[in-house]
């Protein structure tokens, strides 16, 4: 028998378009279902200044289909060292940024302009706080010292947890949760925290990465973690909890980039989504809580109301999504999530 689900149209708050023929491409595998994203700023150059931004989403704005012209891009800034607080402020004030975005130096894909030394950027975050910006938190030390799985509960102790000790005021999304360790941090604190969480770390663990041969398509920043982890994370994501809500980090890759002796980090989920969630929120057995993750939970956070657009999920016979998006650039694999999908947006 046929079921159908309606939600109010979902926002995606944290998404990566990349810009030219990929941004051309990718755009409106976003837009088809997602009413809102979170623009990450990790460009070459990143987008640094509020002038950047607005060149940026100009471009996004360019390139999105007529039929899809309801799509509104949020633009973030880069924080660097050297970001002026003051321009921060005026972008903010122009209702041109929602959030400001933090790379610790080398943590992820073009991150290299990223925060080294904390104290540089503590008058932007000051300036942040006061103007209600929120900071937008890659979540992973860089130490060398550190092992890969341990570097998002580092952050919290070494970096996190002292910002936000010291300017309490301040807004912090931990973006792409991936440990039991986050959401429990998340879960601890009431004020100013939200968390946003993947669609493919409610799926994948590292087994599936790594078991019977290196998966390069699963491997992604922050990297997949144990069984456990995932678990928390659906958990989390199922709770009803607004604390929690959907950060795709759907970011394109060219299969040439991926698949290469040092290739590239990051799963493109864009395409198929919001059939993966329904999966996994039915699984859990909390299908009526799919709205709150996807479309409710994020505005309240950025405080922005609901859209008042919606969508339709229907379930039946499995779905089939293309494997590759064809691109300017070259072929994208789209994420699979190893199991079949039912539902689809009609």
């Amino acid at each position: 028998m046929t079921q159908t689900l309606t939600l109010r149209r979902p926002d995606d708050w944290h998404l990566h378009l990349r810009d030219g023929a990929m941004l051309k491409a990718v755009l409106p595998e976003t837009a088809r279902h997602f009413e809102r994203a979170i623009i990450m700023p990790n460009l070459v150059p990143p987008v640094v200044t509020s002038t950047d931004a607005a060149e940026y989403r100009a471009r996004i704005l360019a390139a999105c289909p007529p039929e899809f012209d309801y799509f509104k891009p949020l633009m973030t800034l880069y924080l660097t060292e050297d970001t002026d607080p003051n321009d921060v402020a005026h972008a903010a004030e122009l209702g041109l940024i929602s959030a400001v975005k933090l790379y610790p130096a080398g943590a992820t894909t073009n991150s290299s302009s990223g925060v080294r030394d904390f104290d540089k950027v503590r008058p932007v975050l000051e300036k942040m706080a006061e103007v209600g910006v929120p900071l937008c938190c890659h979540g992973e030390v860089t130490d060398h010292d550190i092992d890969i799985f341990d570097r998002e509960a580092v952050f919290i102790d070494r970096v996190l947890t002292p910002i936000r000790d010291a300017i309490p005021d301040l807004r912090v999304v931990m973006e792409h949760v991936t440990t039991k360790n986050a959401v429990d941090y998340v879960r601890e604190n009431q004020n100013n925290l939200g968390a946003t969480i993947t669609t493919h770390h409610l799926i994948i663990n590292r087994n599936h990465m790594l078991v019977g041969g290196i998966k390069p398509h699963y491997y992604c920043l922050p990297v997949a973690k144990r069984e456990e982890h995932r678990l928390a994370l659906v958990e989390a994501a199922t709770s009803g909890d607004a604390r929690f809500f959907l950060g795709t980090d759907s970011a394109p890759h060219t299969d040439p980039n991926k698949l290469q002796s040092c290739g590239c980090a990051g799963c493109f989920t864009a395409t198929n989504t919001m059939s993966c969630l329904a999966e996994v929120f039915e699984t859990a057995g909390k299908l009526d809580r799919l709205e709150a993750f996807t479309s409710l939970n994020g505005p309240a956070f950025y405080g922005v109301e609901p859209n008042e657009a919606t969508i339709t999920l229907t379930k039946g016979n499995p779905v089939q999504y293309p494997e590759k998006l064809a691109t300017g650039e070259g072929p994208v694999t789209i994420f699979d999530p190893g199991f079949p999908l039912h539902w689809r947006v009609s």
